[in-house]
């Protein structure tokens, strides 16, 4: 009999999003509710007419992007397909058998996944109040730990911690032990993001980001990272050749150089953000305050939550049950535009009522 090895097979299949039925409206990615810059579009449309070459393995227009908008040496930039393919090569890079990987109770769950096709043993640290505790990581650092990851804004919590506070776990933490700060929403964030790519230059940190969220680009699957040049090299041989599509390059890139249409799709979704958590804390229900384009709506019990997801599911709305990060008395609503989001918050209030 042919069996995949040992790591494959104590592994479960990583848990995908429930998107409901062909006619429900998903707000179960976290995805933008507005469409991608308008440059964007145009040069996906350029660049499909040279479909029949291979894309630019070392990413040079879309690295020359980024470095001109956050100031940062483009040879320290990698791109990857998502910042998954980053995150899953830095764990293979630095961690396997016998090694730790910390995170936080309610990091990226992605993290935990790839921590097993490594062979590296996920550890999670207490999230007292749903939001990172630098102390308590701090706490469970040990011999066997090599890599830290903190997302911040976190998800699903869509909380977040200073910036200040990245700066003061890095400096106490054992110089064996790699910090990786995923800042997949961080354009959502209104801290200034120098403190934390400062770190980069120490040679011991590694910060992560996406187009999929603020930029609007999920389906072109583009991430990137800031890496000190010994971290990069490793990761990069790890990295899939030809990883990111042409069109897919191009897009990101002309998105990363709009940055006024960034800026005012974090705006809008901000405000719908807010309006739709005000309307669900009326309710009674807990909402913590987000700095993403989602929010997670806190039931008293699980059983609770489960009614509010199944009215919502018959009304044609898919929400993210949280059972998966441990918070079954949970549901994480994506920010989608003002009409769907009154929407939701309409038949939420009608089933209080009820």
């Amino acid at each position: 009999m042919i069996r995949a090895v040992p790591e494959v097979v104590a592994m479960a299949s990583y848990a995908l999003a429930d998107l409901g039925n062909a006619t429900s409206v998903s707000l179960s990615q976290n995805e933008s509710a507005f469409a991608p810059s308008p440059a964007a579009l145009a040069a996906g449309q350029s660049a499909m007419a040279a479909a029949q070459l291979y894309p630019d393995p070392d990413w040079r227009k879309l690295r020359a992007a980024i470095s001109a908008v956050h100031g940062l040496p483009e040879a320290h930039i990698l791109c990857g397909a998502g910042s998954m393919e980053l995150i899953g090569c830095l764990i293979r890079a630095f961690a396997g058998a016998g090694d730790e990987v910390l995170g936080s109770a309610y990091g990226y769950i992605f993290v935990a996944t790839a921590c097993q096709q490594a062979g590296a043993r996920y550890v999670r640290a207490p999230e007292p109040e749903l939001v990172v505790s630098v102390d308590l990581l701090l706490g469970a650092v040990t011999q066997a730990t090599r890599i830290m990851f903190v997302c911040n804004p976190g998800n699903p919590t869509g909380t977040r911690i200073p910036n200040a506070e990245i700066r003061r776990l890095r400096e106490a933490l054992p110089p064996h032990v790699l910090l990786v700060v995923d800042q997949a929403y961080g354009e959502f964030d209104d801290q200034d993001p120098i403190l934390v790519f400062d770190l980069v230059e120490r040679g011991d940190t590694v910060v992560l980001r996406t187009f999929s969220k603020a930029y609007g680009l999920a389906a072109t699957r583009v991430g990137w990272g800031y890496f000190p040049p010994a971290i990069g090299a490793e990761v990069r041989k790890l990295m899939n050749p030809n990883n990111i599509a042409q069109v897919s390059q191009d897009m990101a890139a002309a998105a990363m150089r709009d940055q006024g249409h960034m800026k005012n799709v974090v705006a809008q979704t901000a405000r719908i953000r807010d309006r739709f958590s005000g309307r669900v804390r009326r309710l009674g229900l807990v909402v913590p305050d987000s700095n993403t384009n989602f929010v997670l709506i806190r039931y008293p019990d699980a059983a609770a939550a489960l009614r509010a997801d199944e009215v919502l599911r018959a009304n044609g709305y898919v929400l993210r049950a949280m059972n998966g990060y441990g918070l079954p008395d949970c549901l994480r609503a994506t920010i989608g535009v003002a009409s769907v989001m009154d929407a939701v918050a309409d038949i939420l209030e009608q089933q209080r009522v009820d």
